[in-house]
């Protein structure tokens, strides 16, 4: 045993290096992007399906109306009048239309979707409103709350031949410090940690952008008409076709949340599943990543206390192990929650009991995270804003009625 530790234990010790190393590219990514200043404005249309009230709501859908970006349309699409949002957001336009620089704003009723999910349903219907001079699609979800300067920064990338999506990504910003809220938010960061300029950027709905050729080029209206994500099938087109995916570190938002353990697990499950029917290569990703960071920590621990039983030799590789793996998930966590302050400084204050949730407690996520992505390897039904899908294919979906 002894000897096969030794390079196993060399194994783990390098694996744990180059995951920090990779982090720490990511950090210098966004820390160098996140303050730039944009000044590109092809015309854009920005699509933002809602459904609900969302925590935060109406200051999630005021950021949206004090974009400084110079040539835009604001469109917001629900499936019915009956939907909350519906009203509300007719208010918020009454209030704040005036104010915003959107050349047009809008409230669309799409309608209730049959093929696919509600949320591509409502994009597609905005979509089918646009006219041939819309040179950029820009869409959002309701749950974030987004700078000033976010719809600037999503289309910048754009202006490149070979990006064909670009996406920034959400942050869990705790409203009530409850255990499941801040395990929400560390196991979201622990995913948030691996976007940067790297291959396994995937865009995310909630803050993506496309040239409206290329969204064409690639044929997304008919494959968005069975399909249940947006973001997963749109990147593995764009991604098969050639182009690149450009994670956008200035569009990292923050999304409000008070849950229970209950809607977090479905809430993680719903996400992995999804990954696992559009992206399977990054479902496995998960997989193999999750079970190796549990075996580092709780791995190697077992492995240091029975050497240290057996007087093997050499007890201090075993520590060193040990160490270095504990070491390596904590200067992640560091890092990564380094990064959020930054990016997002003014929660600062309402993110503390998250930050220190996660560099404490990072032992605990990592064997939540493997044990939620484990638990995906069989299913394909989930439960997204109230609507059972059942996920046959990456392009046929069904909507199950109860």
């Amino acid at each position: 045993m002894t000897t096969a530790y030794y390079y196993l234990g060399s194994a783990v010790i390098i694996i744990q290096l180059l995951c920090v190393a990779l982090v720490l590219r990511n950090c210098n990514f966004s820390l160098k992007k996140y303050q730039k200043i944009r000044k590109w404005f092809p015309k854009t249309v920005l699509i933002i399906p809602c459904k609900g009230l969302d925590i935060g709501f109406e200051k999630n859908i005021t950021s949206f109306f004090k974009q400084d970006f110079e040539n835009f349309l604001l469109w917001f699409v629900v499936e019915s009048q009956d939907d909350p949002a519906y009203q509300k957001l007719n208010e918020l336009k009454e209030k704040l239309s005036s104010k915003s620089r959107a050349l047009e704003i809008k409230i669309l009723v799409a309608g209730i979707g049959q093929e696919c999910s509600q949320k591509i349903h409502n994009l597609l219907y905005g979509y089918s409103q646009i006219s041939d001079d819309i040179e950029m699609l820009a869409f959002a979800d309701s749950d974030i709350d987004v700078r000033t300067d976010w719809l600037s920064h999503l289309i910048f990338p754009l202006r490149h031949d070979d990006v064909g999506v670009s996406s920034g990504y959400r942050w869990f910003v705790p409203k009530k410090n409850n255990l499941a809220t801040l395990a929400m938010s560390a196991g979201n960061a622990k995913v948030a940690q691996l976007l940067g300029n790297s291959i396994f950027n995937q865009a995310w709905g909630g803050s993506m952008a496309v040239r409206a050729e290329v969204f064409r080029e690639l044929d997304m209206e008919k494959i968005w008409q069975t399909a249940l994500s947006d973001d997963l099938s749109l990147s593995e087109t764009a991604k098969r076709a050639g182009y690149k995916v450009e994670y956008v570190p200035a569009c990292l938002a923050a999304s409000y949340e008070d849950t229970d353990w209950a809607n977090a697990f479905e809430f993680v499950r719903r996400q992995f599943l999804i990954t696992k029917v559009f992206s399977f290569g990054t479902w496995l990703f998960s997989i193999i990543t999750t079970a190796a960071s549990v075996f580092s920590t709780w791995g190697t621990t077992a492995i240091a206390i029975f050497a240290s039983t057996q007087k093997y030799p050499h007890q201090w590789f075993y520590i060193t192990v040990l160490a270095a793996a504990l070491l390596s998930q904590f200067s992640r966590a560091s890092i990564r929650q380094y990064v959020a302050v930054k990016l997002l400084s003014k929660d600062k204050q309402n993110m503390k009991y998250a930050i220190a949730a996660d560099m404490i407690l990072f032992w605990a996520w990592s064997m939540m995270l493997f044990i939620l992505v484990a638990s995906t390897t069989f299913g394909r039904t989930i439960t997204w804003r109230g609507i059972r899908y059942k996920m046959l294919s990456q392009n046929k979906t069904i909507i199950l009625k109860d």
